[in-house]
């Protein structure tokens, strides 16, 4: 008997030490994914001195972004037909697969091909080991191991430009890919020693059960004739390989047109129109597949049910609004504050400090007020945040905005996380998945958006203060140069405000969606014990 006692003790430490270590492979497999977004950008002059092609170097981020994007609701669906351990280990490996080619790139177009394979992992990376953090913790759990993972995102994404400069300054820019395979592989290792799926368990118990009460009620007489007891039968998964396929299709296009828009080849020229065009075309070809599926990648139910729907609209004007501070923050920082490069992370890098800390304590106020009311709460002072900016004195102090983005860092993880964790609480184990990419994927496609969106309003301003001198990347450029006056630092500072309004603009309309749509409590599912 107290041998019994002591492994009933024994067993709670061992489940414990279990999940720490697949927690701490998932935040290895998140922070892989957030660093090779950003981490090489301070390395594009030693890989285009070393391997040609900079007319095209743009696409080793547009390529990867792409492929991630596109991937997020296959991977989703695949994790709740498959389970999500087979899903990240396979995601996993083609990362790491990708990494390793990276490295071994001999010219631009291999490098390019490579970090599209690199994307196609990290899509996996990202949505799956966000619905496992979901998985694996109760409700009232969740915003702590989410806070972690976005710490590791904000911190590895921010930390990227910096380490790619450094290695490849004082090593070499294929280290920039060949130091994810120590991490993944850790990661990897970690994941196939320690990682249980106790839901999708369930779901196969549930089903074993329930074949079996039908064996033996269907079966009985057969049952009875041969002495032999039928193995029960369970259908088989099925995949849209064709959804699949055209999500890709779509996704690649009309992400294509958006990114290459107004750098690439002018907006309204034919390579953009034929873009959309074709876009819109698949759009109306996946709706017709989908429709007839069995088990469509994107289902219908993910926007005909209220709060999934609501979720996904306002986290789309979040990726919308985020590119304000992300893109053109560093820009106005160096340009009209007049700091040096390290400077300008760092005011943009402070936002890393308060959002995490806002997630994690985000629970004592859903849990008073509920999930949309927290969320509106933190998007409406978002709105105010972002209107304050073009309101700063010119030049000003660079607490200034340092000081906003503190705020804003609060503000917004007070907005994401009840979200994310109010949609993963309002279905089973089978739909988590699919919930999760779809919020992630509509995250990504409001950036891909508002990179777009916002670089042409910035452009536009800067064309009508200085009469059509250049875009903003040039007109930067000549600052730093010390060949640029008094008129420009102002133009630059008007382009950037009004890059800020729409961004407040974004924020008001994420509010709206969230008012008038979202469901004043979400309809929260009781996850079953174990």
């Amino acid at each position: 008997m107290p041998a019994s006692k002591e492994d009933g003790a024994a067993s709670p430490r061992a489940e414990a030490r279990k999940r720490r270590a697949v927690v701490a492979a998932l935040m290895l497999s998140m922070g892989l994914a957030a660093l090779d977004s950003t981490i090489v950008s301070t390395a594009v002059p030693q890989i285009v001195g070393d391997l040609g092609g900079f007319s095209v170097f743009s696409w080793l981020f547009s390529g990867y972004l792409l492929a991630v994007t596109v991937t997020l609701p296959v991977y989703g669906k695949l994790s709740d037909t498959f389970g999500r351990k087979p899903v990240l280990i396979a995601g996993s490996i083609l990362f790491l697969l990708g990494s390793l080619l990276c490295a071994a790139a001999w010219n631009m177009a291999a490098l390019i091909a490579f970090r599209v394979v690199q994307g196609l992992g990290g899509g996996a990376l990202q949505g799956t080991v966000q619905t496992l953090a979901a998985d694996l913790y109760p409700l009232e759990q969740r915003p702590k191991i989410q806070a972690k993972l976005s710490t590791v995102w904000a911190t590895s994404a921010v930390a990227g430009p910096a380490l790619g400069g450094v290695l490849a300054a004082y090593a070499d820019w294929r280290w920039i890919f060949l130091i994810n395979l120590p991490i993944g592989a850790v990661a990897l290792w970690l994941l196939i020693r320690h990682l249980h799926e106790p839901g999708r368990d369930r779901d196969r118990a549930r089903t074993r059960d329930g074949d079996r009460d039908r064996t033996r009620d269907g079966d009985r007489d057969r049952t009875r004739d041969t002495g032999k007891r039928p193995r029960p039968s369970r259908p088989r998964p099925r995949v849209d390989w064709a959804g699949a396929l055209t999500v890709f299709a779509c996704g690649g296009v009309l992400l294509t047109a958006l990114v290459q828009g107004g750098v690439a080849w002018p907006w309204f020229s034919p390579p953009s129109i034929a873009l959309f065009c074709t876009g819109i075309a698949l759009i109306a070809a996946l709706v017709l597949i989908e429709r007839r599926a069995a088990e469509p990648i994107i289902p219908g139910w993910v926007w005909r049910r209220r709060t999934i729907a609501a979720v996904n609209l306002a986290l789309g004007a979040l990726g919308l609004l985020m590119v304000a501070p992300t893109v053109f923050l560093p820009t106005y920082a160096q340009s009209v504050l007049g700091l040096t490069p390290i400077a300008a992370g760092f005011v943009l890098s402070v936002w890393t400090l308060s959002w995490p800390v806002s997630a994690a304590l985000s629970q004592h106020v859903y849990r008073r007020i509920g999930f949309r009311n927290t969320a509106m709460l933190g998007i409406g002072t978002a709105t105010l945040l972002l209107l304050a900016f073009p309101f700063l004195p010119y030049p000003g102090e660079p607490w200034q905005p340092a000081l906003l983005m503190l705020l804003l860092g609060a503000a917004l993880g007070l907005f994401q996380l009840p979200l994310l964790i109010g949609v993963q609480s309002t279905v089973g184990w089978a739909e988590r998945g699919t919930a999760t990419a779809s919020v992630l994927f509509c995250r990504q496609t409001g950036q891909t958006i508002g990179a777009a969106l916002f670089g042409a309003v910035a452009n536009g301003v800067l064309a009508a203060r200085l009469g059509g001198a250049g875009d903003l990347d040039s007109v930067t450029r000549s600052l730093g140069s010390g060949a640029s006056g008094e008129h420009v630092r102002r133009a630059v500072a008007d382009a950037v405000h009004s890059v800020y309004f729409g961004a407040a603009c974004a924020a008001g309309l994420a509010f709206l969606v969230l008012l008038l749509v979202a469901p004043r409590r979400f309809p929260v599912i009781k996850d079953p014990e174990d």
